[in-house]
């Protein structure tokens, strides 16, 4: 028979399982990591908004939920996807994603304060049908992993297929952004897994020659090939948001339709007027990149 008790845990200092009896999980098959933004353990709110577990930074663990129950530290909006009962062991950690916050810092954290972390995890995943492998979506340092805006925020979809390691910046229906770029090749090592592989370079996206041209006629750029190669890579982007039509998504011309479509992609990220005028800039760019997989030069 399965024990829901991790051995190492604290489960009588901040138990909440009597007062706010979470949903049994058949097959716990995600670990959501969150950072408290804080130095000492948190109340919690009596339990009415905890995760499973809190780890300290000095290996301490505290235990608030039955390893398959399901815990209450994320928001769980009506209709949509289930968040906190969908089989996910969640674990904060005391400290803080935003650098210059309070406590450690766990983006950079040290292998020694990151082993209370790694017991745990290792256990999870001996336990549970949890692979001992990180989301595929980047981990962004914070304030850049708030919201939903740069591509790390798993679709209703990817998220309900979703099995391994990922952080609260991933999760729908939640816009929080922690635990930051947080070092999850590290932690997957330590825990007893493979680290994870290097990323694949990513294309560099050139559109300022481009840009120019459009800007002073977009006549003109219809026939401006100087980055033929990284405008298709854009046309690409926008056709996979549904913005841009196949025959226009690979002709390399940022000439008047997708500059149209480009428009279209600028109200959709919310904005407006000057700033929704189909010429990219380079805050929507970067926000198409780290969706569809290409960086920007500045």
């Amino acid at each position: 028979m399965t024990a829901h008790i991790y051995p190492g845990a604290d489960r009588t200092t901040q138990w909440f399982h009597s007062a706010y009896e979470g949903d049994t999980m058949p097959h716990p098959n995600v670990i959501v990591l969150h950072t408290t933004e804080g130095s000492s353990w948190p109340s919690y709110s009596g339990g009415s908004v905890a995760p499973t577990f809190t780890v300290h930074p000095d290996g301490r663990v505290r235990q608030h939920f039955y390893a398959n129950e399901s815990a209450r530290a994320l928001v769980n909006a009506a209709g949509g996807v289930q968040t906190n009962t969908l089989n996910c062991v969640q674990i904060e950690l005391i400290g803080t994603c935003d650098k210059g916050g309070p406590g450690v810092y766990w983006p950079s954290a040290t292998d020694a304060q990151l082993a209370g972390l790694a017991k745990l995890v290792k256990w999870l995943t001996a336990t549970y049908p949890i692979p001992l492998k990180s989301t595929s979506k980047p981990w962004l340092a914070y304030p850049s992993s708030y919201g939903s805006k740069n591509g790390q925020r798993m679709s209703f979809s990817e998220w309900e297929n979703f099995n391994g390691i990922a952080g609260h910046q991933h999760v729908p229906e939640n816009d929080h952004g922690d635990p930051g770029n947080f070092p999850i090749a590290r932690l997957i090592k330590l825990a007893g897994g493979a680290s994870a592989p290097a990323p694949a370079t990513k294309p560099v996206v050139d559109l300022s020659n481009v840009v120019e041209a459009a800007r002073k006629d977009p006549s003109a750029a219809q026939g401006h090939a100087t980055h033929a190669a990284d405008v298709k890579i854009v046309e690409a982007a926008l056709k996979a948001e549904g913005l841009l039509s196949a025959a226009y998504a690979s002709d390399g011309s940022f000439g008047t339709t997708t500059i149209a479509a480009y428009k279209k992609l600028q109200q959709k990220l919310g904005y407006s007027g000057a700033d929704a005028d189909g010429i990219p800039g380079l805050s929507s760019l970067k926000a198409l990149g780290a969706k569809h997989g290409f960086t920007v030069k500045a």
